[in-house]
């Protein structure tokens, strides 16, 4: 696995967080694009972890124009922060896969505030789950489109469902199309050599973040 010059951010405390518990609302908004500078609802449960903003500064900017036109797959949307990112860049459409009610409900409250209800599908289902059913989980509409596949989900389950967190993003390589990006955001406790071994991940630390991207080249192969 090719590993590029890493950046750390050192801003974050390191601090435990106990699942479930609230703390005060910070202020999300969408950093580039025709959105720029929208807010973004967060009521502060620390089970949804919104990717720090500095981390999906350089997300979107290791993506460049790669976003225009693509379809987003947001597994574990929470906030749904990085489809209003890719949307207000280009994206022409997004899957968000939420299972947990009230935040599934703050996602249509995103959509209807920043004017995108008519360019997103929400599931409300388990990722896991809706992972299995792929192809017949997306729409023929959108299966030719390329994928813009996000995966940032509590690191919690990088360590307790770690089987099926690499079962989950094989899948998604196996049936996204070519030319299709990948973007998964775990901590130092998820060995990155594990993602699927036939793509390149160009991976890089903002800690504790550690974020990969690979772009499924149109051989089948992965560049990036």
């Amino acid at each position: 696995m090719r590993r590029k010059s890493q950046q750390a951010d050192k801003s974050g405390s390191g601090k435990k967080l106990e699942r479930g518990k609230v703390s005060p609302a910070g202020t999300l908004r969408v950093l580039g694009g025709s959105l720029r500078g929208r807010p973004i609802i967060y009521r502060g449960d620390l089970s949804t972890r919104p990717m720090k903003q500095r981390v999906r500064e350089a997300a979107f900017g290791l993506l460049g124009p790669s976003v225009t036109g693509s379809h987003v797959v947001d597994l574990f949307a929470g906030t749904g922060a990085l489809t209003w990112e890719a949307l207000s860049r280009g994206a022409a459409s997004a899957t968000l896969i939420e299972r947990h009610l009230p935040t599934a409900a703050a996602i249509r409250e995103n959509a209807q505030a920043l004017n995108v209800v008519h360019q997103i599908e929400l599931v409300t289902s388990d990722t896991f789950f809706w992972a299995r059913r792929l192809p017949q989980s997306l729409h023929s509409a959108v299966i030719a489109r390329h994928w813009l596949v996000f995966c940032s989900p509590p690191y919690d389950l990088y360590v307790a469902q770690r089987e099926d967190m690499v079962a989950l993003l094989t899948t998604m390589v196996r049936h996204a199309p070519p030319r299709s990006l990948l973007v998964v955001e775990a901590d130092e406790r998820f060995d990155m050599n594990l993602l699927p071994h036939h793509v390149t991940w160009d991976v890089r630390s903002y800690l504790p973040a550690v974020l990969a991207v690979g772009e499924i080249a149109a051989d089948g192969a992965a560049e990036r």
